[in-house]
């Protein structure tokens, strides 16, 4: 049993893993095609977060959101492939993040192509996040081995 769970971490993980390989490839000096795509899409959430929370969101370089994301995909799928919650925080949080930025089918109306395509990979990543969550659920609720004490033998004379 521990060796199907070991190898479903590793298939689960090879998908961050992979991408995190694919986007590390791609980065160069301005972050490749991942800021590029991104750069618009975080543009259009930062003025909708920012109308409708009142925050302003601070002014940064994209290819840094992008190294993050590739180094949280990277180190948390790695991590998760050993059982790690941590990795698995590391992998919710890309999730959490970045999920609402790219998959972005709200800015689109329901007839359009776009919207099903969106919507479509944005239920794909909360499956995976949900995923998660309940890797980091069952991960905290199972007890850890307790080692037993063994009891003194009485000698007998």
């Amino acid at each position: 049993m521990a060796f199907l769970s070991f190898v479903g971490r590793v298939l689960f993980a090879s998908v961050f893993i992979l991408s995190a390989w694919q986007e590390f490839n791609e980065f160069g000096v301005d972050g490749g095609p991942a800021a590029k795509a991104l750069k618009p899409k975080f543009n259009v959430f930062s003025k909708t977060a920012s109308s409708l929370t009142g925050v302003q969101v601070p002014e940064f370089d994209i290819k840094y959101l992008v190294a993050a994301a590739v180094a949280f995909k990277g180190v948390g799928g790695i991590l998760f492939i050993f059982g790690s919650s941590i990795g698995a925080y590391l992998l919710a949080l890309q999730q959490v993040i970045l999920t609402p930025i790219l998959y972005d089918f709200y800015n689109y109306d329901t007839e359009k192509k776009e919207f099903s395509l969106l919507f479509s990979k944005f239920s794909q990543n909360l499956a995976l996040l949900g995923a998660l969550f309940f890797f980091i659920g069952m991960k905290n609720t199972i007890p850890r081995r307790q080692l037993k004490k063994k009891a003194p033998k009485t000698k007998t004379v």
